[in-house]
């Protein structure tokens, strides 16, 4: 983030002490670290399910859902949390997630089962949709100048940890002590509760960006009024495939590099950990969705995401073409599309429903999310791998084409619009 982009967007809420560029990149680095452990958390579950499976005697199908139900808690949370961000601080919000996901995490170590393990990874969702909308609510309003490039800083520490959760996690589980991870990157979480209430500012996390400084407010009459307006429907929509196609991909990818390529678990955390590698993508991706057309910058990501989608499963199976797809993946699926659909997300609306947009995006992604391992497992048991690739990783996608055929980016935040004609769409609903 530039300095003067960090300037641009201080100083713009009235009666807010101004930060300093220095404290302002200091406390999103502050932030974004704790989003790498986030990423941590999410990624090491599917590298660690083949020991898991072992010691459990879970079937694919459980261990699919086991690989991805922490984002039914994430879902079901998403737009609660964006009622809880009108109420409490951002910057108590993201602590108490973390607190929570962190919990949960340790608790996973500690399962007696099925059920009681598939509690704690839901509810470590929750946590994490805590954490998350709060977050992105919190960098998007101080940067809302630069907002996509400014998620795209949190999606590059989303890629980082991403990258170094499987291959840590693979690490100092070895052979036989698949718990440790979760043990290591639970305390990491419980230590970041306690920078963060330390460092970080609420002046950082608290900025709202209608306040201040008129002549560099942002214009909003022409945004529809309504929180569930068109583009809010047809963004979440696309959220929906995108959720449902690259959940599939990371709950039984590694599963399928085992099983089917016969890779080493090494092997395996190494291509899991090219998704975040391609994830670190995010910042390149904002710069783009905040300069050019939004619609078509994912429009064209959903088309190369579902050739992408097809060859992981159904192409080459040497290892250096395995980890080019998988870093492929992560950087269309994570790096351009959930930056740019959480981005639009937010300029969709008018400033003061940006918290409960960031809560209806979680939601829409992840909740379906949640049964993208196991509805994958089941296609696998009907068409095989690579019939089931076809149908979540590649048809899928375009229906999400379609779902963005319906965005008028005109209506967006961010759009410039003639002033005679910025009340003509305050009724769209």
């Amino acid at each position: 983030m530039a300095c003067t982009e960090v300037e641009g967007a201080v100083g713009r809420s009235a009666g807010v002490a101004r930060l300093t560029t220095a404290v302002a990149i200091t406390s999103l680095v502050v932030l974004a670290g704790s989003y790498v452990v986030n990423a941590m958390d999410r990624q090491v579950f599917p590298v660690l399910l083949t020991p898991i499976r072992a010691e459990y005697g879970f079937s694919l199908g459980q261990g699919g859902l086991l690989a991805t139900i922490f984002t039914l808690g994430i879902g079901v949370s998403g737009v609660p949390a964006g009622y809880l961000l009108d109420r409490l601080s951002r910057k108590t919000v993201i602590i108490v997630g973390i607190l929570i996901y962190s919990g949960f995490t340790l608790l996973t170590a500690v399962a007696a089962g099925f059920w009681d393990m598939l509690a704690y990874r839901a509810l470590s969702g929750v946590g994490e949709a805590l954490q998350n909308a709060a977050l992105f609510a919190a960098v998007g309003a101080y940067f809302f100048a630069n907002r996509s490039l400014a998620l795209g800083s949190l999606n590059f520490a989303y890629g980082l940890g991403g990258f170094l959760g499987p291959l840590i996690g693979a690490k100092l589980a070895g052979t036989d002590q698949w718990r440790v991870p979760f043990v290591v990157y639970g305390l990491i979480g419980l230590g970041f509760c306690v920078l963060i209430a330390v460092v970080i500012r609420k002046a950082f996390t608290e900025r709202k960006e209608v306040a201040g400084d008129l002549d560099r407010r942002p214009d909003v009459d022409h945004v529809p009024v309504r929180l569930y307006n068109r583009n809010i429907v047809a963004l979440g929509a696309t959220g929906v495939v995108v959720g449902i196609s690259m959940y599939g991909y990371i709950g039984l990818y590694p599963t399928f590099l085992v099983t089917q390529l016969h890779w080493t678990s090494g092997q395996a955390a190494l291509a899991a950990s090219m998704f975040g590698l391609g994830a670190l993508l995010g910042i390149p991706a904002g710069w783009l969705g905040d300069r050019f057309n939004q619609r078509t910058v994912m429009i064209v990501s959903l088309v190369a995401g579902a050739v992408v989608g097809y060859l992981l499963f159904n192409g080459p199976t040497g290892a250096t073409a395995q980890y080019v797809l998988s870093f492929a993946e992560g950087a269309i699926a994570s790096g351009f599309l959930f930056v740019n659909i959480y981005s639009a997300m937010q300029r969709a609306v008018r400033p003061h429903l940006i918290g409960r947009a960031s809560g209806v995006y979680v939601s829409a992604f992840y909740i379906p999310a949640a049964f993208a391992g196991y509805v994958f497992s089941a296609l696998v048991a009907a068409a095989g791998w690579g019939g089931a690739a076809v149908w979540q990783l590649t048809v899928l996608p375009l229906l999400g084409v379609v779902a963005l055929l319906f965005v008028d980016v005109g209506k967006f935040a961010n759009a410039r619009v003639p002033t005679r004609s910025l009340h003509s769409s305050e009724g769209v609903a």
